[in-house]
C-alpha cells in the first residue's frame, strides 16, 4: 500500500465497540460453536442425509462475516482499494461455501466412526471401502474442506484484515490507547484465533500476517505514527494467538499419535482431532 496521507494520519477512528462485539460473538457462535452444536442437538431433528444445525451455523457465518468485513473496511480511516477489497470478499465467500459442503459432509461421517485424528485411507471406515476408487472421492472432498476451502477462505480473510490495519495509524499519541470493553474482547478474540489457527491449520498465513503487522508497526513508528485503538485491538488479540498456538504445541509435542497425523516441520496439532484422540475416545 502507499504511505498514508497527513490528513489521514491526522484523523483518529473512534473504537468500534459494535463491530468488533458482533464480530467476536458471531465468531464464537456461528464459527467455533458450529461442530459443538453438531454434537449437541439430537440426530433425528437433522438427518444424516439432510443438512445439520452446523451447516445452518455456517450459512449464517458465510453471509454475516462479509457484510461485517465491509462494514469495518467502511470505517477505515484510510482509502482501501476497492477492486482489492471486493475481490477479497467475493473470493472469502466462495471458499467458505465450498468449505461448508465438505466440513458438512466429513462431521457427518463422525456419527459413523470416522476419527479425525487419522488420514483419510487410515480410517477403519474409509479404507475398506469397494471399489477403492471411493477412497479417490472422500480424499477428493478432504482435499475441498480442508485445503482449497481453507486457502480461498482464509487468505482474503487475512489480507482484508492486513488492508484495514495499514489504516488504523494516527500522528496523535491521544489515540493511542485502548478502552476498557477492548481490552475485555482482546481474550475472546484472540482465543477465536488460536482455534482458528489451529482447526484452520493456517500457522504459515497467519505468521505470515503477524510479522507484516510487526513490520508495518515499526516502520510507521520511524514515521511517528502510532495505532490507533482499533490497530492495537488486532495487534493485540494477534499477539495473544500466537502465544496460545506456542503453547498448545509445547502440551502436545510428544503426542506420538498427532505427530504421525501431522509430520513435517511445522506441528500444529488441530483441537478436533485431539477432542476425537483422547475425548470422545473415552466415553
Amino acid at each position: 500500500h502507499s504511505s498514508i496521507k497527513a490528513e489521514e494520519a491526522d484523523h483518529t477512528a473512534p473504537f468500534h465497540l459494535d463491530l468488533w462485539f458482533y464480530f467476536t460473538l458471531q465468531n464464537w457462535i456461528l464459527d467455533f460453536g458450529r461442530p459443538i452444536a453438531m454434537l449437541v442437538f439430537p440426530l433425528q431433528w437433522f438427518p444424516l442425509n439432510k443438512p445439520s444445525v452446523g451447516d445452518y451455523f455456517h450459512m449464517a457465518y458465510n453471509v454475516i462475516t462479509p457484510f461485517l468485513l465491509l462494514k469495518l473496511i467502511e470505517r477505515s480511516p484510510r482509502t482501501l482499494p476497492r477492486s482489492m477489497v471486493y475481490v477479497s470478499i467475493i473470493t472469502f465467500i466462495m471458499g467458505a461455501s465450498i468449505h461448508l459442503v465438505g466440513d458438512s459432509v466429513n462431521h457427518r461421517l463422525l456419527f459413523s466412526g470416522y476419527q479425525h485424528h487419522l488420514s483419510v485411507r487410515e480410517n477403519p471406515i474409509i479404507k475398506n471401502l469397494k471399489p477403492e476408487t471411493l477412497i479417490d472421492s472422500f480424499e477428493l472432498l478432504y482435499y475441498y474442506d480442508e485445503y482449497l476451502g481453507h486457502c480461498m477462505w482464509y487468505i482474503p480473510f487475512f489480507l482484508i484484515l492486513f488492508m484495514y490495519f495499514s489504516g488504523c495509524f494516527t500522528a496523535s499519541k491521544a489515540g493511542n490507547s485502548m478502552p476498557g470493553p477492548a481490552l475485555l474482547l482482546v481474550a475472546p478474540s484472540g482465543l477465536y484465533y488460536w482455534y482458528l489457527v489451529t482447526e484452520g491449520q493456517i500457522f504459515i498465513l497467519f505468521i505470515f500476517t503477524f510479522f507484516a503487522m510487526l513490520a508495518l508497526v515499526l516502520h510507521q513508528k520511524r514515521r511517528c505514527l502510532f495505532l490507533d485503538s482499533n490497530g492495537l485491538f488486532l495487534f493485540y488479540s494477534f499477539t495473544l494467538t500466537l502465544s496460545l498456538v506456542a503453547l498448545w504445541v509445547a502440551w502436545l509435542w510428544n503426542d506420538p499419535v498427532l505427530r504421525k497425523k501431522y509430520p513435517g516441520v511445522i506441528y500444529v496439532p488441530e483441537p478436533w482431532a485431539f477432542y476425537t484422540l483422547h475425548v470422545s475416545s473415552q466415553h
